[in-house]
């Protein structure tokens, strides 16, 4: 992932997390997001299960802020943002994840909040989950 041409974050094989939050989100729901996103059993197994969960799988977690995932869609052809948290609790809240995340997985690197990024993605699968708390 890149900012303005620079590598901000970086991981190999793993999780890419689009973080999307709300204004009712809580630092309680964000502890509880990284425990299911570490612990959701959707990596293979050897077997062809999904069976393994990121920490077993010891795969990276890439974090990125994309506060668009809280857009309204439900009527007209334009998305609207009331939805969405305030940059300055999101942003908040977006911290405390990475902090969160840093002292319970070993490899985790996240995007810049509010930066225009230039996401790449190796979707092996494809396999996408929409995890909510």
């Amino acid at each position: 992932m890149s900012v303005a041409g620079e590598t901000v974050g970086s991981i190999g094989p793993g999780l890419l997390a689009l973080i999307g939050v709300r204004p009712s989100d809580t630092e309680g729901d964000a502890a509880r997001l990284l425990e299911r996103m570490i612990g959701y059993r959707i990596f293979d197994d050897g077997h062809g299960k999904m069976n393994l969960s990121l920490t077993a799988a010891g795969g990276g977690l890439l974090l990125v802020p994309q506060f668009t995932l809280a857009a309204d869609t439900r009527k007209g052809t334009r998305p609207g943002f009331s939805t969405a948290a305030p940059p300055e609790q999101a942003s908040l809240l977006f911290a405390h994840l990475q902090q969160i995340a840093r002292s319970l997985h070993p490899v985790v690197a996240s995007g810049v909040f509010g930066a225009n990024m230039q996401v790449s993605l190796v979707n092996d699968g494809p396999v996408t989950f929409w995890l909510e708390t």
